[in-house]
């Protein structure tokens, strides 16, 4: 090996701290490589969805890469929908939505006047027509999805709702069913049967309540739509 001439230690140090310095480079290089993206660390970009019960109303809440609440209520079935960002506790959801009770029920109120001289009137007739429709589908779905899901309801009661396809109160196991499905498609009939007595299982609408319906009835989501695309008849 030779020996360096010292007089010349400028530019043999000089050499050496380039080379040095280039070592330094390639390792930070590597490492900013492999350290996470700020794109990634941060919240999904695509929106998630579960629903929250509110003084009695459902509210989906729609996580999303924003800065704000957003609260509409949708044309097509109704439902309250607030858009939120990702790391809003539920709770302030809730209290938003509670704050603006008054404007909730103002445009349920403007869809309600705005739809009604479009939809179909109740008459005694159709009202007899559909719950006997109704009357005879019930019990061979009753007897299939009791078996399937596990629980019966206590009750049925069928009558001409405004607002809504079906309720239940899983304290008591009693199920309400608009009579309006018995003038539809028997599909859409099944399919907000085993929404009612899925809830015999699970109360609101969140993670297991979907799963739940997602082992039942698959393509509850197509029917759900689907039957959000019917108008409300007028009591």
């Amino acid at each position: 090996m030779a020996v360096p001439d010292w007089s010349d230690g400028y530019d043999w140090y000089d050499a050496y701290d380039r080379y040095d310095l280039l070592l330094i480079w390639s390792a930070l290089c590597a490492i900013i490589r492999s350290m996470p993206s700020r794109r990634s660390a941060a919240a999904p970009s695509r929106s998630v969805e579960r629903a929250i019960v509110v003084d009695g109303r459902t509210i989906r809440v729609r996580r999303k890469a924003i800065k704000n609440l957003y609260l509409r209520v949708q044309p097509a079935d109704m439902s309250i929908v607030v858009s939120a960002p990702w790391h809003m506790s539920l709770g302030t959801v809730a209290a938003f939505a509670r704050e603006h009770r008054d404007w909730i029920e103002q445009q349920e109120q403007k869809l309600r006047d705005r739809g009604s001289a479009d939809r179909p009137q109740w008459t005694d007739r159709l009202k007899a027509q559909a719950a006997a429709a109704l009357e005879a589908q019930l019990p061979d779905l009753l007897a299939h999805w009791e078996s399937t899901i596990g629980r019966s309801p206590s009750h049925i009661t069928l009558r001409a709702m405004t607002s809504r396809w079906g309720s239940c109160t899983p304290r008591t196991a009693r199920i309400r069913l608009n009579l309006q499905l018995g003038m539809m498609d028997r599909r859409l009939l099944e399919y907000v049967l085993v929404h009612e007595m899925t809830h015999l299982w699970v109360p609101g609408h969140g993670p297991e309540f979907r799963r739940h319906m997602d082992r039942y009835l698959p393509q509850w989501r197509t029917l759900r739509m689907e039957l959000n695309r019917q108008p409300v008849w007028r009591g």
